[in-house]
This record gives C-alpha cells, sequence and structure tokens, in this order.
C-alpha cells in the first residue's frame, strides 16, 4: 500500500486517472456480478452502458455516504470545517452546506432548547454565551467558529437595549460568557458595559470586547468599565476564527468562574 510519502507526491492528474481506472474497473465487475452485465459491454449495445450507468450511480452514492461517514469522524477528531472543506477541495463555506449540522448550532430563541447533533462530544453542561452584535456576518462568523468547538447554547441579540431585557428576564439562562460590539444602535457596548459592571446580579459575568475599533481611548475606556479582555477583530478570515475560538477557549475552557 503506498506510503504518506507516495500520496504527498502524487499530483491531482495522477490521483483523478488512478482514481477513474479503479472505479471504473469496480463498476465493471459490480454490473458484471449483480446485473449479469457483460465485462466488456459492446459500444453498440445501450442495455449494457445503461447497466454500468446504473452501477456507477449506485457508487456515487455510496460515495456520498463513506464521505459523510468520514467527514462525521473528522469532526469528532476536532477538525473545524476549513479542514474538512480543505480535505475535499472546498471552501469552509462550501463544506458547511454540504454536510450541514456537523455541529452544534445555537438559536437566537432563549426559550427555544439548541438542538444538539450526535457527531460532537457534548460537555456535561453546554455554556451559555451571549453575542451582542449587529453585524450579521460577524454574528455569523462568531457563532461559527463557537460552534466547531463543541456544544454551545449562543444567543444573539443586536444592541444594548436587547442584551438587557435579554439578561433581565425571569428564567433566563445565565451567561457564561458576554462577547460585546462597541458600535451598535440605541444602546451602544460602551454604556451597555458600564451597566453590567455597575450591576450587582451581572457584574461576575465575564465580558469580552470584541470591535474594528483600534482607537485607544475606546480599549482605555474598555478597561476603565471594568472589561475583562478587549479583542481587536482581525481582518483575515482564518485570524478572525482564531480570535473568537481563543475567547472561548480561555473563558470556557480555561479560567475558573465564580459560583453563584
Amino acid at each position: 500500500m503506498p506510503g504518506k510519502d507516495f500520496v504527498s507526491r502524487i499530483t491531482p492528474q495522477e490521483a483523478a486517472s488512478l482514481t477513474d481506472a479503479a472505479v471504473g474497473d469496480l463498476a465493471q465487475r459490480l454490473a458484471h456480478r449483480f446485473l449479469g452485465a457483460s465485462s466488456h459491454p459492446a459500444p453498440d449495445d445501450p442495455a449494457q452502458a445503461l447497466a454500468l450507468l446504473r452501477v456507477l450511480d449506485h457508487l456515487k452514492q455510496a460515495t456520498e455516504r463513506l464521505q459523510q461517514e468520514a467527514a462525521v469522524a473528522a469532526a469528532r477528531a476536532g477538525a473545524g470545517y476549513p479542514q474538512i472543506g480543505a480535505a475535499c477541495g472546498l471552501t469552509r463555506q462550501g463544506a458547511r452546506r454540504r454536510w450541514p449540522g456537523l455541529f452544534h448550532h445555537s438559536t437566537e430563541n432563549p426559550t427555544e432548547k439548541p438542538t444538539e447533533h450526535p457527531t460532537m462530544t457534548t460537555p456535561a453542561r453546554p455554556f451559555d454565551v451571549l453575542l451582542v452584535e449587529d453585524d450579521i456576518a460577524d454574528a455569523m462568523l462568531i457563532e461559527e467558529a463557537l460552534s466547531e468547538r463543541g456544544a454551545r447554547n449562543l444567543v444573539q441579540v443586536t444592541d444594548g437595549v436587547a442584551a438587557l431585557e435579554h439578561l433581565r428576564t425571569p428564567g433566563t439562562p445565565r451567561p457564561d460568557l458576554i462577547v460585546l460590539d462597541l458600535n451598535m444602535p440605541r444602546m451602544n457596548g460602551r454604556d451597555l458595559l458600564k451597566v453590567l459592571k455597575n450591576d450587582d446580579d451581572l457584574q461576575t459575568i465575564p465580558v469580552v470586547v470584541l470591535t474594528t475599533s483600534t482607537a485607544p481611548d475606546d480599549v482605555t475606556g474598555a478597561y476603565s468599565s471594568h472589561a475583562n479582555a478587549y479583542v481587536t477583530k482581525p481582518v483575515n478570515l482564518e485570524e478572525f476564527e482564531q480570535a473568537v475560538q481563543s475567547i472561548d477557549s480561555f473563558y470556557l475552557d480555561t479560567a475558573t468562574r465564580p459560583r453563584l
């Protein structure tokens, strides 16, 4: 069996040629075995060609099932959509569209139970994250980055007023982490941070400011209002994902949270 060195040296064209030959041979043998087709179909015999076409369709379906199983295995082993997509020549978004639900995805409805997908190992208690972010694209990226690390209950709101309404609604789960943008309508992140850190009930929840602003006044103001961390959103997509996952890893997996 060829080793890893052989696999790494083979070109895409050589891989396609070898795969086509192997699949073609397998299809001919299956057609002969299951459908009674000739192992060497005559060029003017449509029945033989149709039999081969039927077997190739079954092989395609089998390949898709096996790819799904392999994607699930990769997710369980810790790979994210970027790595799974790269293995198939897809972008991260392409892999997510092809195999949706490999990871737990959150809900914006706090009364609705998030659906847990069996492909991921579920923590003893899923962590609750409140994302205060009005940019839909950034919110989707943050949610995806968090969900790829395991089961998370994530609620997204678009401004400070909605965040306080959520936090102060009786029976609402207390978030383990608040990820906060600065520039939002109605009540911006600066004002919300001050309210949170002056509220006896909410002030112990870790708040990480995640924003595009690099202004020194914003950084100083956030820490003066007792933000737990200030992170600037990277422009690069991969770096953005890594930044979010670093926040998640430290505050939800590493840091010790207060007992309430």
